[in-house]
């Protein structure tokens, strides 16, 4: 089937919060005509960079509803919605609910919490998969975050099973291996790779057809792809080593690149706070700084 499928840079779509807490939809409705005007065509919400673990049901409804409008107004873009949750059942109409909702793609990330087996994974991808289909899905690997491993041929069995099954989101360290082995099995399968980018130039090299960092210097993601899709390959490489010194700091923890690339929102008018709900990462002197300085490094593509 010829299914929608991510490609180019796909960012995921920070939560932007009110100073006492509530979410704020101007801002989150600015955030993605901002991403519209820079040329982005595709987005995932939530993810672990929107803060869905603090977010209510209520609140990912509201937020996924005006994501999809919005984003659907400008013919031919794509919205991965997000399906998290840890209960098979409570994915599976959460799965409902985005389809429902108008998602292009279902992005499922795997169970993870007190180390499921690898079959009961199995089990929970396959029901979410049948729950959907004919709609696409992507699946989230992301071990260093879930404890989760999965290998290119369990992957691919899944994607035999399921032929919605179509990309993956390579979070491992390093990325390359599985987005090569993915590629070659069969049904071989597209890869995204996550991270922050953190590995994007080997990921190309390596087949990846899409990127999904933050979504606050989206334009710079783009530049790199850009550069990489027009033949310019040491161009990319320079842009993305110059950005690696920022993107691998912040990648030390989720809470740190939330932290910082919200700091960058709000410091770039995208977004009128860099509030994170509680528990969060607070910024110190030299992690504001550092922002600082980025901002002005890159100020002529921002």
């Amino acid at each position: 089937m010829n299914h929608p499928r991510v490609t180019g840079v796909c960012p995921v779509v920070e939560t932007p919060f009110t100073p006492d807490g509530a979410i704020d939809i101007p801002s989150f409705e600015r955030l993605i005509d901002r991403l519209l005007a820079a040329g982005i065509r595709s987005v995932m919400y939530p993810g672990f960079a929107s803060e869905f673990y603090k977010l209510s049901d209520a609140e990912r409804d509201q937020l996924t509803e005006i994501l999809i409008e919005r984003m659907h107004r400008v013919h031919g873009t794509v919205v991965v919605v997000s399906v998290p949750d840890h209960s098979t059942a409570l994915a599976v109409a959460r799965a409902r609910r985005a389809v429902a909702l108008g998602a292009d793609l279902v992005n499922i990330l795997p169970p993870h919490l007190h180390g499921p087996s690898t079959s009961a994974v199995q089990d929970h991808v396959r029901e979410v998969l049948a729950a959907i289909d004919p709609t696409p899905a992507i699946l989230q690997y992301a071990p260093a975050q879930t404890g989760t491993a999965l290998s290119a041929a369990t992957i691919s069995q899944a994607a035999a099973a399921a032929p919605n099954l179509v990309q993956v989101k390579v979070e491992s360290a390093p990325p390359g291996q599985l987005i090569a082995a993915l590629h070659g099995e069969d049904p071989a399968l597209d890869s995204v790779v996550g991270y922050a980018g953190v590995q994007l130039i080997d990921a190309l090299r390596r087949g990846a057809v899409g990127v999904q960092p933050g979504s606050s210097f989206a334009e710079i993601y783009l530049r790199i792809w850009h550069a990489w899709e027009n033949g310019d390959r040491d161009a990319a490489v320079r842009l993305h080593t110059r950005l690696l010194p920022y993107i691998s700091y912040w990648m030390q923890s989720i809470e740190l690149i939330i932290a910082a690339e919200k700091r960058i929102s709000m410091l770039r008018g995208m977004i009128d706070t860099d509030v994170c709900r509680a528990p969060a990462r607070t910024l110190d002197a030299e992690e504001r700084a550092m922002i600082d300085r980025f901002l002005e490094e890159f100020a002529d593509l921002l």
